[in-house]
């Protein structure tokens, strides 16, 4: 405080030396000490106010004047600041900005405001989303304490612990945080202390040997050479923070150590300041005379916190408080007559205190508009003004402690932290440079769940802070590329997320190719089929004389194996790839082709019917159902299905469809159906006529004839229907590219059915029992002549 007092006296002589400030006008003191108290700031500011005390000028000359105090300098805590309402140098607490509740405060020093939220993003800055904290117990500690929380809440920074002390708490409650601490997982502890309240701390903290935390401090401690001083256990090794940017007032420090100044402010004061620097005795002051003070030592060679000009910064704020109320001054006494002609200002001397009170100021500033702004700039080039706050600019040094070979702390600015800059830019650090805790250079990780990695999402856990959370694996189909992301993002259709759910791949197209094994057999089957019924046409055209080849008209039967070949080349389009053509292609020519070779089937079965009724007396039906009627029945019963199949082509055809739902990883090339109803109408006709088929020859199977073909087509449209009745399920119930293979193995399964059940048995008879393929064995005595 007496470095204090000395960064004042030193001010009011420079300013009383110059000419061009307060011309004709010395500015006088009066010194008080709060002692830190808020009952004694309070009863010396009345005294102030309202006595006459004797002034002192710096020309040990005693002005007898009545002391109108215009302005007080001071305090330097918050808590009597706030008591006293005044303007200070070294008070933070932000809630002195409130103008409704101090309208009469001003300071050099930046509020807390951004102090509490440069904290903040400096704890952001390093990662450290799960951290503790601790705060003296007053005005400064908590309103810094509760703008930090709030900053840290809207960055993503979370508080394991918030405790609060006052250095003359008892110590069960000092012990109770120690308690709290070593029980926390969070390794880092941000410190809103007073000096004096943390040197508490600090004791209990070497006592039970709590080390390896990483402080975050206060402009309070974080540049103290005092507190360094202490820390003989290294409990705040690489400790980070924020400091009132350096400064140089030059000739200050000169002055502060020069004892003229200090001996003509108080001889007493000096007296007992002067005996317990250099441990030494003045003679009114003792008899016994150790060692006698001359007044005269060299206070360069002295280790004592008095010489220390570490506090540089804050005499460089005393400095501009006092520079800041002589320019308010001068622009109050150069206003022109429409200032208020009441007020009370002394013309001689105005008193200027440790505290500095800026009330009066700030009523002349709202009468006299030309002393309203303050903007000076100070011999260092320092531009000082006010917001309409009170509050200065706020720009701040981070301070990194780091501890030297020879165990001296040095405080070493790693950045810079400044509000006036663009919100991305305030924040400026020298990372490389940074010791940590335990003097390693890696930096400390602090969180409650380590990050999650791309390819997952946080999920919070149930009654904890947000800043605890499981890592959750994306769903198929999501994926997340961002670090510590809360969602998982859809692919798009034609995409699916790859194995680590960090990228979106594109799907692979699927469809039923001749290049797969399935594929090929598929083909190979089809192919076979083909030349299967190839080799019945030419066993039938080699023995188309024969009786066998001849009952049951023949035309129809080659007709009917042409048919079959077309049903088994007809499963071939739908292999490959689906275009438009061939969906178009597969469904019709399906469906054409086997309506031809059941129309044929229905026609032979017929013929069989019809030649049975032919034979009885009187009957007449064999010139109604002659070669002319059954050509024409097939050409009629196919046309209506090609009818059917114009019209479902011309009203909404089929085309090739890329269906994402039925595999999730894999895209199914296929053919939709255009319009079901044209679709479903060609099954119905098949169904129909097969149904048709069925009852003629099962009605004709029991007819007598030792080579009754009824009895073989109804086998066949038996297995004809059971297989594409098993199809309809199977077909609805394949993924993919199997519907398309169970369609063909239908095809495949029904043409093979009816080649083998009606074809085969002739073959047999023609190459193996020629003896059986003669006109009498066909005939039979009971059976009449075929057709």
């Amino acid at each position: 405080d007496l470095q204090f007092a000395q960064a004042m006296l030193f001010a009011i002589e420079e300013i009383n030396k110059r000419t061009d400030l307060l011309p004709g006008i010395s500015l006088g003191y009066k010194i008080y000490d709060d002692c830190g108290s808020v009952a004694r700031s309070i009863g010396v500011t009345l005294a102030l106010v309202n006595g006459s005390e004797i002034v002192f000028a710096p020309s040990k000359t005693t002005c007898t004047r009545p002391a109108y105090v215009q302005a007080i300098i001071g305090a330097t805590s918050s808590s009597t600041t706030i008591a006293v309402a005044t303007i200070s140098h070294f008070a933070t607490c932000a809630c002195l900005s409130d103008k409704t509740k101090y309208p009469s405060f001003l300071r050099t020093i930046p509020s807390d405001y951004y102090q509490s939220r440069a904290l903040a993003h400096l704890v952001k800055h390093f990662g450290w989303t799960w951290v503790g904290a601790i705060r003296t117990n007053n005005d400064y500690g908590n309103n810094g304490m509760a703008t930090f929380t709030e900053t840290a809440q809207q960055l993503g920074v979370c508080l394991e612990y918030s405790v609060s002390f006052f250095r003359t708490d008892p110590y069960a409650k000092i012990q109770r945080i120690l308690d709290i601490i070593k029980a926390s997982t969070s390794k880092v502890i941000v410190a809103f202390l007073a000096r004096a309240d943390l040197n508490v701390l600090l004791h209990e903290f070497s006592y039970h040997n709590l080390s390896g935390y990483q402080w975050v401090g206060s402009e309070s401690w974080i540049f103290d050479s005092q507190t360094a001083a202490l820390d003989i256990h290294h409990i705040l090794d690489g400790a980070i923070g924020l400091s009132i940017p350096k400064a140089h007032v030059t000739g200050l420090r000169e002055f502060i150590l020069d004892e003229k100044p200090l001996n003509s402010s108080n001889n007493e004061l000096f007296t007992e300041f002067w005996e317990t620097l250099f441990s030494c005795k003045f003679k009114e002051s003792s008899a016994d005379i150790q060692r006698e003070c001359t007044g005269h030592e060299d206070m360069t060679g002295v280790q004592n916190s008095f010489i220390d000009m570490s506090l540089m910064p804050i005499f460089n704020n005393i400095y501009k408080g006092v520079y800041a109320v002589a320019h308010a001054f001068h622009n109050i006494l150069s206003c022109n007559n429409t200032c208020n002609k009441n007020l009370q200002l002394d013309p001689f001397m105005v008193s200027l205190l440790q505290i500095f009170n800026s009330k009066l100021i700030l009523g002349y500033f709202s009468i006299c508009r030309c002393a309203k702004i303050i903007y000076f700039t100070t011999k260092e080039g320092d531009e000082v003004y006010f917001n309409e706050n009170g509050d200065p600019a706020a720009k701040y040094d981070i301070i990194n402690w780091q501890q030297k070979e020879n165990g001296v702390v040095e405080f070493v600015t790693v950045g810079l932290y400044d509000t006036s800059l663009a919100a991305e830019k305030q924040l400026n650090l020298q990372s490389k440079s940074l010791i940590w805790a335990r003097k390693t250079k890696q930096v400390p990780v602090s969180v409650c769940s380590e990050k999650c990695p791309p390819g997952t999402r946080k999920v919070l856990q149930k009654g904890r802070p947000v800043c605890c959370y499981d890592c959750i694996r994306c769903a198929e189909g999501e994926i997340n590329n961002i670090t510590d992301s809360i969602t998982c993002v859809k692919c798009l259709p034609e995409f699916w997320s790859n194995e680590r759910r960090d990228a979106c791949i594109k799907k692979e197209a699927v469809f039923l190719s001749y290049e797969e094994i399935m594929g090929a057999l598929l083909t190979a089957a089809s192919l076979f089929g083909a030349c299967m019924t190839i080799g019945v046409i030419q066993i039938f055209f080699k023995y188309r004389k024969t009786p066998i080849v001849r009952a049951n008209n023949s035309e129809l039967s080659f007709l009917l194996l042409f048919s079959l070949i077309l049903c088994f080349l007809c499963s071939l389009t739908f292999i490959s790839q689906p275009s438009d053509w061939s969906c178009m292609l597969r469904h019709v020519a399906f469906g054409i082709t086997f309506v031809l070779c059941i129309s044929c089937l229905l026609g032979k079965t017929m013929v069989v019917l019809m030649a049975f009724r032919a034979t009885r007396p009187g009957s007449n039906v064999q010139k109604w159902f002659g070669q002319t009627q059954q050509r024409l029945c097939v050409t009629a019963f196919t046309l209506m299905q090609v009818i059917i199949c114009i019209t479902w082509l011309t009203t909404s055809p089929p085309f090739p469809f890329k269906n994402f739902k039925e595999i999730k990883d894999k895209i199914t090339l296929e053919c939709a159906l255009g319009s079901a109803v044209g679709f479903w109408a060609v099954l119905g006709y098949i169904g129909l006529l097969a149904i048709l088929c069925f009852i003629f020859a099962f009605l004709a199977r029991k007819l007598p004839d030792n080579f009754n073909e009824a009895k073989f087509i109804t086998f066949s449209m038996l297995i004809f229907c059971a297989v594409w009745i098993t199809f309809i399920p199977a077909y609805v119930s394949s993924p993919g590219k199997f519907s398309v293979a169970v369609e063909i193995f239908a095809i495949l399964a029904s043409s093979f059915g009816l080649l083998i059940c009606i074809f085969i048995p002739k073959c047999y008879i023609i190459l193996m029992k020629p003896e059986k393929n003669t006109k009498k064995r066909i005939m039979g005595k009971k059976v009449p002549q075929s057709l």
